[in-house]
């Protein structure tokens, strides 16, 4: 009978742990969970003797990979897999997978949702702008990004798209306007949509060169992570640009400084925000589970992500 292990230092709700469960039930499966550990050696030695993993935020990292000596998959329940080692995975054997588009229709609806909530002056009273009319770049046009257009079209906005892996004609036929370089995006577009991931490609490409490009009145939404934005250059145009807004679902390293100098002009989730709805939840869980089953069963590596 395999194994498989629910590791989530932040659960998932009680609704998506039962319909995982139901899945490994009738899958003959054994289920065991870790929740809410505080210390690294508890995953540690929670991994020992199982065949597959399931994890959210937690870090899959070269230490745990190769303390699984059985594991045979880890699925990360999200679309970002950057907890994971990735070449620990590979190096043990391990197919490493996540579960694109599970999330986010959620992470769509709380980007455009921050929109609202800023151009309204965080809802102090005074009189805001309005989203109608304004030009929206999506930086990165896969799941997230389209349903961010998708949302954002109902409100009256100008969707620009840039995403050198995506065919042109795929995004065009969603009536978005496709730029041909980030430099063009940012230029053009008051609101500017983050989804890229965090690699090292991504990492601290957000900088002032590119930022400094942006209209008057520039508002970042940021809902992908906090590593692709260099925060010194950040800084440094907020300090120059009192017209700039920054928004996020994860708080900046720089944050105090940030709250500090340049009042109203940010907003930041108190945690990481864009899979944490009750839906969310339970699609991620429920995909990440029946990929577990499928892959053990019959060998499916349809959503592997370390090829």
């Amino acid at each position: 009978m395999p194994k498989v292990l629910v590791a989530t230092e932040k659960p998932f709700a009680p609704a998506a742990v039962e319909q995982i469960k139901n899945v490994f039930d009738k899958a003959g499966y054994e289920l065991t969970l870790l929740e809410k550990y505080s210390d690294a050696s508890e995953l540690l030695a929670a991994v020992a003797d199982v065949d597959a993993m399931i994890i959210r935020s937690d870090k899959a990292t070269k230490e745990v990979l190769n303390a699984a000596k059985q594991l045979k998959v880890i699925v990360r329940a999200g679309a970002g897999y950057d907890n994971i080692d990735l070449a620990a995975a590979s190096a043990n054997g391990v197919v490493a997978m996540n579960t694109p588009g599970q999330n986010s229709n959620a992470v769509a609806e709380l980007a455009l949702g921050m929109m609202v909530f800023m151009a309204r002056n965080q809802y102090n009273g005074k009189a805001g702008t309005e989203l109608r009319g304004k030009k929206l770049g999506i930086h990165a046009y896969g799941h997230v990004g389209k349903l961010v257009g998708d949302i954002a079209r109902g409100f009256g906005m100008e969707i620009f798209a840039f995403d050198p892996f995506i065919p042109k004609e795929a995004i065009e036929k969603d009536s978005v306007t496709v730029v041909n370089s980030a430099e063009a995006l940012y230029e053009t577009c008051q609101y500017i949509s983050l989804h890229i991931p965090a690699n090292d490609k991504t990492k601290k490409s957000i900088n002032f060169e590119l930022l400094s490009k942006m209209p008057k009145n520039a508002v970042l939404v940021n809902t992908a992570r906090k590593e692709v934005i260099d925060e010194e250059d950040l800084l440094k145009l907020m300090a120059e640009r009192e017209d700039f807004t920054y928004i996020s679902d994860i708080a900046p390293d720089c944050k105090e400084e940030i709250a500090e100098k340049h009042e109203g002009r940010f907003f930041f989730t108190p945690k990481k925000m864009g899979a944490q709805t009750a839906e969310a939840n339970i699609n991620a869980g429920i995909a990440a589970a029946t990929q577990i089953v499928n892959f053990l069963e019959k060998g499916d590596t349809t959503f592997q992500v370390n090829k």
